[in-house]
């Protein structure tokens, strides 16, 4: 149990969680909460070294490598900013979590989806979000809107369609089996529409809390 509401966000790159993690903080400062905004990888500052070495570094990272990395990364950001502002009742908005490795490097990179779970709970010490917000879209139509951006893609952003088709699936997969904690987003309607999807649900816990 934790005295603060932990939600994370999750969906290929390119279906808006910046936008709808921005929009969510507004709404939280004006109900009076205290947020912490924060990202897998790099939430920190030895998460930064580890992102450098996932999306930045030249030539290809084994998938297995690849795994215990993020859980790494995944490990510090938990012990050294999470919980903590969790324990203090904060907010914390995080974009990514575990559910994106098992979907990235569990399915993705074809490992055992289970096993990037496990390695994952354990690095976390089985804290999972009160609420995961998957914002869902067509694995064609993120990659348009990532490639209208005109920043260059980094080694992740770089896979192949037929790579993030498998990976939506697997998030899908993941939100069918805990609808309790996830909340799945159209990612094709308005930023309006959809943040205010998120708000409902958000409230609600709120009100539970």
């Amino acid at each position: 149990m934790t005295a603060g509401l932990f939600i994370s966000l999750e969906g290929i790159d390119g279906v808006g969680k910046s936008t709808q993690s921005d929009l969510l903080e507004e709404f939280l400062c004006q109900q009076g909460k205290t947020v912490v905004r924060t990202l897998e990888p790099g939430g920190t500052e030895l998460g930064q070294e580890i992102r450098h070495m996932l999306l930045h570094r030249k030539g290809d990272v084994a998938p297995r490598a690849e795994a215990l990395l993020y859980a790494a990364d995944r490990a510090h950001h938990v012990a050294t900013k999470i919980r903590p502002a969790l324990a203090r009742g904060e907010v914390v908005i995080t974009d990514r979590y575990l559910d994106s490795s098992v979907a990235y490097q569990g399915v993705g990179r074809a490992l055992d989806p289970a096993d990037v779970r496990e390695i994952s709970m354990f690095a976390v010490e089985g804290l999972l979000p009160d609420l995961t917000i998957l914002l869902d879209l067509e694995a064609s139509e993120a990659s348009a809107r990532r490639n209208q951006t005109g920043e260059a893609p980094d080694r992740l952003e770089s896979e192949k369609i037929e790579f993030f088709e498998a990976v939506r699936e697997a998030f899908l997969d993941m939100a069918e089996s805990e609808p309790q904690r996830w909340l799945v987003v159209d990612a094709r309607q308005t930023i309006e529409a959809m943040q205010a999807q998120i708000r409902e649900r958000v409230s609600q816990l709120l009100g539970s809390k």
